[in-house]
């Protein structure tokens, strides 16, 4: 089926966690994924997996996958907390209650080069969603790790 797959993570967890302490740690990541859970409602998002500090999200378009993103970012700032995100749109193959395949791949690797703060998108997420309000800036092309060709990836600026 198709979908659009976002992967978000938390930047610096591993400092972050080594600063605060197990506990303090353990209470702000609840913080994290409440708020990232109620976004990803709120943007009618499906919740796939949490890696530790990170998620692993699909939505069945786009620009609503984008604007969660944003959201997400904006919302876990106040918790003093910093996020990458990344999206691909794609193909993807239903693997028991999971999901699966080459878009997963590209959509995690996308998110990887994230700089803190920001969101990525490929080519693909920024040609689907012309029209819908929301602008974006070359980031220049990339070799994504394991995936054939280079990729033309874009950062998020606004959202109208």
């Amino acid at each position: 089926m198709l979908a659009t797959v976002l992967f978000t993570d938390i930047v610096g967890s591993t400092i972050r966690a080594t600063e605060l302490g197990d506990l303090a740690w353990k209470d702000l990541i609840e913080r994290h994924h409440s708020v990232v859970r109620a976004m990803l409602g709120r943007y009618r998002g499906s919740e796939v997996n949490t890696a530790g500090d990170g998620f692993f999200a699909t939505f069945d378009g786009p620009a609503r996958g984008v604007r969660c993103a944003l959201a997400i970012v904006d919302a876990v700032r106040p918790l003093g907390l910093e996020v990458r995100a990344g999206l691909h749109t794609g193909e993807v193959e239903m693997m028991n209650d999971t999901v699966g395949g080459i878009a997963v791949h590209i959509g995690a690797r996308v998110g990887a080069l994230a700089a803190p703060g920001e969101i990525l998108v490929s080519n693909t997420v920024k040609d689907i969603v012309v029209g819908s309000g929301l602008t974006f800036e070359y980031a220049g092309q990339h070799e994504l790790k394991g995936v054939p060709d280079r990729w033309h990836l874009y950062r998020v600026v606004d959202a109208a």
